[in-house]
């Protein structure tokens, strides 16, 4: 039975960690460099020591002996207070030895840390391959005892089912009840799925779930509404067909990519409404794009995505615009309706942003190269894509409910995460989510080679010479795994390579069961995959036999990413628990990097230098990569600030309307 204390929990959103302005924030980026100090480090370093000390004594007890113990500890947990501080050290030893009875490994230390590091609220940096999954279930289990909802958040379905299933032993045995949520699954089974105490979900999901609930109770998530609508309707369950029961933990796995990389883009809950007069037009503006010419038309900003019509330009729309529908036809409507045709054939390039499948435009993610078909681009960007790809239309949506994935994570009052790559970011983590970072040493030490970028003045020369690179490899046995940007890049790589007779494995906007096990073989001998960007992560890449003798994985990355953590996630793939590997970058200064992110003045320089064979010519390449990256970095940093701005608008707006989240 339901206590009101349930219910309150299952309808109410607790409030948004707030975000420190002016003083205020100077002293809070004080703060967070403290919370990352080395101490913090070398403090959970000794209790996972401590742990694993104290996990040898139950090495010898029966399962019986074990489960009273763990039981002991749950019952410490659920209490609270000094009894549950007092626990976590004996109970995550006893936890060490439970993990080797039911899933077969005995944590290491530095998993022990990892696994203390989530459950006190740090973001917890760990190399690929350090065993992730394991401490993020040595955390589930924590965070499970306290009788709260706990959900643990990774990156795609497959992953989502694969690690809940792995960790179903454990949690049982520690007395609990694990379940995940998938894309595919109806509400009924959400709702059940929800009940357990740990649940494994990704961030889509669990943001869409929380939305579809909220419009779910119509306002009467405030508990003043809730509370009088109980007293006039006594016999009412305001809180039926609800599928989630709360907010509290959150464990994040890669949570680079979740709380940075995809922070900005808001997750909208929409229903499609005909529109029949704006499809006309979307056609209609793509044909009239079509007469338009660059530069001389309209202008192209690169690195911002954005079109500007010139004097000539304007001239030309107005002067065709009488073909558009009466309501298209005033100034700024027809230039927003003409500027989005260009966008769309400027900016939006089929197999790169898009897919086509089935006749209908997939979105492919550019952070992991995954077709999201789903997902669909806002204010009839969508509609003009299909135009301008001569598909039939789909109907605009509606937006009903939306919120950012920075907003949402900020509600959960207890949040931790993972990642391979988190310390370029730490400031940032601090700031938005007060999450401090540490980084967890790796249990043996990293051997992997990180050979200097190779440099090439054109597209065409850095292709020829990946190919070359890959075949050599081939050739000698060594295993080899291709990063690349794009589906269009990944599939005219894999048509060089087929000309060039070596055999190998493409993946590009698979299915995730399939990508993990592509990627798994990626360390046998012989292997050659490419993967656009990072499929497949999550995977372990164990090396076959006699691959390490001849030197390990090779990592060949064809191009620097806008982020250097995206770079060095690439990386992280080789040389796993003190394998030897290697990694290098191929570059080229035509690549889209600079392109986007570098003056062309700069650009014209770097060239002529590099290709005038100057002493300084290669270093001045590098550091045009260097800054093009920064620039990169520090673009996305500010559309992440814009969208935390909006959010910081809209909690204290909405604070005084009572209608909030």
């Amino acid at each position: 039975m339901k206590t009101p204390s349930d219910i309150y929990r299952r309808i109410s959103a607790p409030p948004a960690r707030k975000f420190h302005k002016g003083l205020d924030g100077v002293v809070h980026g004080w703060l967070g460099g403290w919370e990352r100090r080395g101490s913090a480090r070398a403090k959970l370093l000794a209790d996972a020591q401590e742990a694993t000390r104290l996990s040898t004594t139950w090495e010898t007890a029966s399962d019986t002996q074990l489960r009273e113990a763990l039981q002991g500890h749950q019952e410490s947990f659920r209490r609270g207070g000094a009894g549950a501080e007092a626990a976590l050290i004996p109970a995550l030893g006893a936890l060490r030895e439970a993990a080797f009875r039911c899933v077969g490994l005995r944590p290491y230390p530095v998993q022990l840390a990892g696994a203390l590091a989530l459950h006190r609220g740090f973001l917890a940096e760990m190399a690929t391959g350090e065993g992730k999954t394991l401490t993020a279930g040595l955390a589930g289990v924590l965070a499970g005892w306290l009788g709260r909802p706990c959900h643990v958040i990774t990156v795609n379905d497959y992953l989502v089912q694969r690690d809940s299933d792995w960790m179903r032993p454990l949690y049982a045995f520690c007395g609990l009840k694990v379940a995940f949520v998938t894309g595919t699954m109806p509400p009924d089974s959400r709702q059940r799925a929800y009940l357990a105490d740990v649940v494994y979900v990704t961030s889509k999901e669990l943001l869409a779930d929380f939305l579809r609930d909220r419009i779910r109770l119509a306002g009467l998530h405030n508990p003043e509404r809730w509370g009088i609508r109980r007293l006039l309707q006594p016999r009412t369950a305001i809180e039926a067909g609800l599928v989630q029961r709360g907010l509290h933990t959150a464990i994040v796995d890669e949570a680079d990519s979740v709380l940075i990389d995809e922070a900005v883009t808001p997750l909208i809950i929409s229903a499609p409404k005909p529109n029949n007069m704006l499809s006309q037009a979307v056609e209609l503006a793509a044909h009239l794009a079509e007469s338009l010419s660059p530069d001389e038309d309209y202008k192209i900003d690169l690195r911002y995505g954005e079109v500007e019509f010139t004097d000539a330009g304007k001239a030309k729309v107005e002067e065709r615009c009488g073909l558009l529908p009466g309501f298209w036809r005033g100034n700024t409507r027809r230039e927003e309706l003409l500027r989005q045709a260009l966008i769309a054939r400027e900016f939006y390039l089929r197999d790169k942003q898009y897919i086509i499948s089935d006749g209908k435009v997939s979105i492919v993610d550019e952070f992991t190269g995954r077709a999201m078909p789903q997902r669909s681009w806002r204010e009839g960007l969508h509609q003009a894509i299909e135009a301008k790809e001569g598909l039939a239309m789909t109907n605009p949506a509606e937006t009903i409910a939306r919120m950012s994935f920075q907003r949402f994570f900020r509600l959960f009052p207890r949040l931790s995460g993972m990642t391979g790559t988190a310390w370029e970011a730490a400031d940032e983590f601090w700031r938005i989510y007060h999450l401090p970072v540490v980084r967890i040493p790796t249990n043996r030490p990293c051997i992997r080679q990180d050979l200097p970028d190779r440099i090439f003045a054109s597209e065409a020369e850095k292709w020829d010479a990946v190919a070359a690179e890959i075949r050599r490899l081939h050739a000698s046995g060594r295993p080899v795994l291709v990063g690349t940007r794009s589906v269009r890049a990944s599939e005219m790589l894999s048509h060089r390579l087929f000309q060039l007779g070596v055999n190998h494995r493409l993946l590009n906007a698979s299915r995730h069961s399939e990508e993990a096990a592509i990627v798994a073989k990626a360390g046998e001998a012989g292997q050659v995959t490419l993967a656009t960007n990072m499929a497949g992560r999550g995977t372990d890449i164990r090396l076959g036999p006699g691959v390490a003798e001849a030197g390990g994985l090779q990592v060949v990355a064809t191009e620097r990413h806008e982020s250097g953590r995206v770079d060095r996630q690439l990386y992280g793939r080789a040389a796993r628990q003190g394998d030897p590997g290697c990694a290098q970058a191929f570059v080229s200064l035509e690549d889209e990097l600079l392109v986007k992110h570098l003056k062309p003045s700069l650009r014209r320089t770097a060239r002529s230098a590099f290709q005038g064979g100057l002493p300084a010519g290669e270093l001045l390449a590098r550091q045009a990569f260097s800054l093009a990256q920064r620039n990169a970095e520090k673009l996305a940093f500010r559309r992440r600030r814009e969208v935390l701005r909006v959010d910081t608008w809209l909690d204290e707006s909405l604070s005084f309307t009572g209608t909030g989240v």
